[in-house]
């Protein structure tokens, strides 16, 4: 059954946004590129907020996805870069992505903040804002 991983971070600023912004189109190719991955999507939300929604094959090659460079390293990094971290990931039928409305209701309920240095109320109390509609230009499919 392939696994659905989705996760949600939000850039603390505006100084950090094009590191991250070269960091998320590397690991979004890397992704895409990854033995096992299904599909990519990349979703820039309001607010300094990123989504990304992957399907796997397996949970061991989202691991092996998320341990390898650049993902690995960039991880790291957001713990100074974001002020807000969450994932949430499950299993299903089918390779499909969900809609992010539907992702944010997973995520809130089945999902986890990650750490953070810098953490926002809405952080800590694992409460994050729900995604606009995403245009045209605010999501990119890579797979």
């Amino acid at each position: 059954m392939p696994v659905i991983s989705i996760t949600r971070v939000r850039v603390r600023s505006w100084r950090f946004l094009p590191a991250f912004f070269l960091s998320v189109m590397r690991v979004g190719r890397q992704a895409a590129a990854a033995q096992g991955n299904l599909a990519v999507r990349i979703f820039a939300d309001k607010h300094n907020t990123f989504w990304t929604a992957t399907s796997w094959n397996s949970e061991a090659e989202m691991r092996a996805f998320m341990l390898a460079q650049p993902h690995g390293p960039a991880m790291r990094k957001l713990l100074n870069w974001c002020d807000e971290s969450s994932l949430v990931r499950w299993t299903q039928a089918e390779a499909t992505l969900p809609e992010w409305a539907v992702a944010h209701r997973r995520l809130i309920a089945e999902g986890r903040p990650s750490k953070v240095n810098y953490p926002t109320a809405a952080h800590t109390a694992h409460t994050p804002a729900p995604p606009k509609p995403p245009t045209r230009t605010s999501e990119i499919r890579i797979k």
